[in-house]
């Protein structure tokens, strides 16, 4: 860790050199500690230390942007006379209308000791208990523990100067037999609320009650979605809907629908970056506090989050979401909440007559359609038939196909149990997700596995 005081200090020296009417610099680095395993041993361990600096130079609404992994000040003034350079050589962009200027945002805590020296003996030693539990069961085991610390500051020429430390903690285990394969994991910023027996526990019993799945047609289901499923469909539509980018190119399911009706009552989703039962972070990559933001609300559709720049095109103000200088995709929800229903899981599976639960997806492509929220994929670790109330065996991985918000406007349920679960930043970001019941589910293909 470098520190609030050097990385602030050093920035603000340089950027008061800058030839430039608006200079901006971000600050990323940090540590992370890695352990991969594979066939129940420990293949890879890392430590990666790293520390990015990104520049923004504004003349006459002309924008460059560089960046350096060096932190010493000659390369510093170097990167920021690149970036000038770069500047004078671009269109002018009519829709900037200045830096962010200095403001108040929600104190957060972020940082946990703990979780920033957890070392990798301790990785190590948090799977070799799980991998050695494996081995009673004829259970193989894979995944990935990581822990982080990291620092993110954000500095401009209107006198801005924010600095938020971090760390992150995130396990994940797939438990296989020849036949069949279980998913769990955990993702907090404090590494001692991994519920490590819990997760390992999850993941076995899926294993086992998965081997020798068993032939099952495609077609319409009820489904239950258990929140790392729910998660990757919610991480498709930050892509695709919630951000202004899609929302003011009419690409966005969101997009001339606002107050009229796109899913189903139950339904409520937004990002809130202030809400530390998420993983909070309190501004965004221009140093503006992060507000709430509803996308839907009780199935109504709402607006989509903003940086300056997009809200600028819209005649409206950031809404704190802006993602690192140089990024193409937009302003980003990163800090997503499914507000939870009032229902437990296990009276959600026991109302269910005739279908399939599912742990998780992977491989969605989420771009057949996206003004409807088209979306295809397989599922993965753990596919499961219901039948009368009762989970009676496993069932060969299926693809579906299906309109989001055409499902969500079918929902049997959602349940008052959520986990948060990683999503494609984790240290800044996650999707907090229940279990939801989904009438009619569509399955529109099947596999050998």
């Amino acid at each position: 860790m470098i520190g609030e005081n050097r990385i602030l200090t050093t920035l603000r020296a340089v950027i008061k050199k800058s030839p430039a009417e608006h200079t901006e610099a971000v600050f990323i680095g940090g540590t992370l500690g890695l352990t991969r395993y594979a066939n129940s041993y420990i293949h890879q361990n890392l430590t990666e230390n790293n520390t990015k600096v990104i520049f923004r130079t504004v003349t006459n609404s002309r924008i460059g942007v560089t960046s350096t992994n060096s932190f010493n000040k000659d390369d510093l003034y170097r990167g920021l006379v690149n970036s000038f350079k770069i500047a004078q050589h671009q269109q002018p962009n009519p829709d900037f209308k200045g830096l962010p200027m200095s403001c108040k945002h929600k104190k957060t805590k972020t940082f946990f000791e703990p979780t920033a020296i957890y070392s990798p003996r301790q990785r190590a030693e948090v799977i070799r208990k799980i991998c050695r539990q494996a081995e009673k069961y004829g259970i193989t085991m894979a995944g990935a523990f990581s822990t982080s610390s990291s620092e993110i500051a954000v500095v401009n020429s209107n006198g801005l100067a924010l600095y938020q430390p971090l760390t992150t903690a995130y396990i994940n285990l797939i438990a296989m037999t020849d036949t069949s394969s279980g998913y769990a994991e955990a993702l907090s910023r404090r590494v001692v609320k991994i519920p490590f027996a819990s997760l390992t526990e999850t993941a076995f019993k899926k294993c086992l009650d998965g081997r020798n799945p068993v032939d099952i047609e495609p077609g319409r289901y009820d489904v239950i979605l258990e929140p790392v499923a729910v998660s990757s469909i919610i991480d498709w539509l930050s892509s695709i809907a919630f951000g202004a980018k899609p929302y003011l190119e009419k690409t966005s399911f969101l997009s001339n629908k606002l107050g009229k009706k796109v899913m189903g009552s139950e339904m409520t989703i937004y990002d809130d970056g202030s809400d530390s039962s998420g993983l909070a972070f309190p501004f965004d990559f221009e140093g503006v506090p992060k507000k709430r933001v509803y996308f839907v609300k009780k199935g109504i559709a709402g607006r989509p989050v903003y940086d300056t720049i997009y809200a600028a095109k819209a005649k409206t103000r950031s809404t704190g979401h802006c993602m690192p200088p140089g990024f193409s995709g937009g302003p980003m929800a990163s800090n997503i909440f499914i507000a939870p229903g009032k229902k437990s899981k296990s009276s959600l599976i026991a109302s269910v007559k005739n279908g399939i639960l599912v742990t998780r997806f992977f491989y969605i492509n989420g771009l057949l359609n996206t003004t409807k929220a088209m979306m295809t994929g397989m599922t993965r670790d753990g596919t499961f038939r219901i039948k009368n109330g009762k989970i009676i065996g496993p069932v060969k991985n299926l693809r579906f196909t299906e309109s989001v918000t055409k499902a969500f406007s079918r929902i049997g349920g959602i349940s008052k149990e959520t986990q948060l679960v990683k999503n494609w930043w984790k240290d800044i970001g996650c999707c907090s997700a229940p279990t939801i019941l989904i009438k009619r589910f569509n399955f529109s293909g099947k596999t050998e596995f």
